[in-house]
């Protein structure tokens, strides 16, 4: 399932290194003339692609990317160092646009691609540049350049790694609201969510993962009622299925198991590879049930529908058993792309 991620960032490349004006001062060497050293170009900002990053999310909290300054010139004609580039890692596939005049800068596509943002400036020259014949002491020497500066809108098409199943009012929103910095609507009544959401949920420093929130199903989505088609469309796209259940729903809905074969039958109707694909079975609002009776009754759900695939626990609103989810999640899709290399 795709969606658009966006993030702004500022680039600052270096500014150039200043020349100097000096004069060499020896014993024996009178007049020794001017020795004044240019200075050091200033460090430019790359964008680099790269397979080990997979969403934008990193550049809402680090959102300022600067190269080194050039040092300024010496004594002894000694040339300042050139400041170092700053080279900064992007998801392969992002699309980089100025953000004040909307041009596209480029388009990282394949791993390794890199796009220089910001240009380092240049070194400005120390007096020795500037003896003459006629000017044999020449007081002049140029600043270096500024760097150039730039606000960039990072733009990646993302495919989402887990979509979330279930009936309208199952938690779906709740639980990718526990889980993301996503904040789709949530509300005690059917259908709150009309359109998918897109929450990134980060694991560590390193690692992180795609969930979809999807428009609840009802019955007949195979055929195309309500949100239907569209629907089914997305959760094709998606590389895990979490088939949320109310385990305590409300005393005018139907019973857990019954919405849970519905969307069974549903997904089965539509296509035997989505009906295929990996799912796991995840019990939500645990939080409404007393402490012991939770084992049993979320047993008896299982039971009923002769469940025997992965099975969570968990409330989405209190946000128990969430954290086990997550990390179950992250090494299932570890796993399932280092197969995919080999």
């Amino acid at each position: 399932m795709r969606f658009v991620d966006e993030a702004e960032i500022r680039v600052e490349a270096g500014d150039g290194g200043n020349g100097i004006v000096t004069f060499r001062r020896e014993k024996y060497i009178p007049k020794g003339g001017p020795d004044g050293g240019d200075g050091g170009d200033g460090g430019s900002v790359y964008l680099i692609a790269s397979d080990n990053v997979n969403t934008l999310v990193d550049f809402r909290y680090h959102s300022t990317h600067r190269a080194e300054r050039g040092r300024n010139g010496m004594r002894a004609k000694s040339k300042g160092r050139q400041g170092e580039d700053c080279y900064v890692q992007v998801p392969t596939g992002t699309l980089v646009c100025d953000l004040d005049t909307d041009e596209i800068i480029g388009d990282l596509t394949m791993p390794g691609d890199t796009l220089l943002v910001a240009r380092g400036g240049f070194h400005g020259m120390g007096n020795t540049r500037f003896k003459s014949s006629i000017n044999r002491t020449p007081m002049k020497a140029t600043t270096g350049s500024p760097g150039e500066h730039r606000m960039l809108r990072l733009e990646l098409t993302l495919i989402a790694d887990v979509g979330l199943l279930g009936m309208p009012n199952a938690g779906k929103s709740s639980l990718i609201r526990a889980v993301s910095a996503a904040r789709p609507k949530v509300a005690d009544y059917p259908f709150t969510t009309l359109h998918p959401n897109l929450g990134v949920v980060r694991v560590d420093d390193l690692r992180s993962f795609v969930i979809a929130d999807i428009p609840g199903v009802i019955e007949g989505a195979a055929e195309g009622a309500g949100l239907g088609l569209q629907f089914l469309k997305h959760l094709s796209r998606t590389g895990l299925l979490l088939h949320l259940i109310d385990v305590e729903p409300f005393e005018s809905s139907e019973s857990p198991v019954i919405s849970a074969r519905k969307i069974i039958h549903e997904i089965e109707q539509w296509d035997e590879e989505l009906a295929n694909k990996p799912r796991w079975l995840v019990l939500n609002k645990i939080d409404r049930l007393y402490e012991d009776e939770i084992d049993v009754h979320c047993q008896a759900i299982v039971d009923e529908l002769g469940w025997k695939g992965p099975l969570f626990k968990l409330s989405a609103m209190t946000g128990e058993g969430t954290q086990a989810l997550i990390f179950a999640i992250m090494n299932f899709l570890e796993q399932s792309r280092q197969k995919t290399s080999e």
